[in-house]
């Protein structure tokens, strides 16, 4: 088994949804021996927002047509989709950014979001290629968003990221969420007793240890 360990936030050792990632990781891999995990830190080396240079895979453009940026460009989008395509779970980090995500986790989402590779249009309209795999979101978030009608409406963050990870064809997604995290030690301290709760749950570590 393949995981894909996906990092975001900018804060490095202050970040809170870091934090969960390492622990959904390592949580995973006691659950799940033999794991193979591989690192992506978006913050340290995020992939450039999409431009005319970078949009090689898009157009379906032979190598031959290509510059030296684009062609340079049109590898870093192969490398991550063959890289995604490889992973069996992916476990994003995914820090609410003003209503939504890193510009970071975006730039690399519109690179793996390559029609032919993680979907494809159809009479029907559009097909996910990339079913069969286990998403885990750490979301994370300084106000308290989930428990309102008014705080649901303005986040577009976990919102966004089942929508996307759900266009590519994987419905299992699962979220270990965060939130309260700037709102004094005490909101904070309870949203992570709460996340950890839920680590167990997504990892299978919570059924692991009833059934000892």
């Amino acid at each position: 088994m393949k995981l894909l360990h996906i990092d975001s936030s900018i804060l490095g050792g202050n970040s809170v949804s870091r934090q969960l990632t390492e622990r959904i990781t390592a949580q995973w891999r006691a659950t799940h021996p033999g794991t193979v995990v591989d690192y992506l830190d978006l913050a340290a080396d995020a992939p450039s927002h999409l431009s005319a240079d970078s949009l090689g895979f898009r157009l379906g453009l032979d190598a031959e047509r290509l510059n030296e940026v684009q062609k340079r460009e049109n590898a870093r989008s192969e490398a991550l989709v063959s890289q995604f395509l490889a992973a069996d779970v992916i476990v994003v980090g995914a820090p609410l950014y003003n209503f939504s995500i890193p510009s970071q986790l975006k730039a690399w989402i519109d690179r793996v979001a390559q029609a032919g590779r993680t979907f494809k249009y159809t009479e029907q309209g559009p097909v996910g290629l990339a079913g069969g795999k286990t998403v885990i979101v750490a979301s994370t978030r300084g106000g308290v968003y989930s428990t309102s009608e008014a705080g649901r409406a303005l986040e577009h963050q976990e919102s966004y990221l089942q929508t996307v990870f759900g266009f590519f064809g994987i419905t299992d997604v699962r979220f270990v969420r965060a939130e309260g995290v700037a709102m004094g030690e005490a909101p904070k301290a309870q949203a992570l007793a709460a996340a950890q709760a839920e680590i167990l749950a997504v990892t299978g570590s919570a059924r692991t240890a009833v059934a000892a």
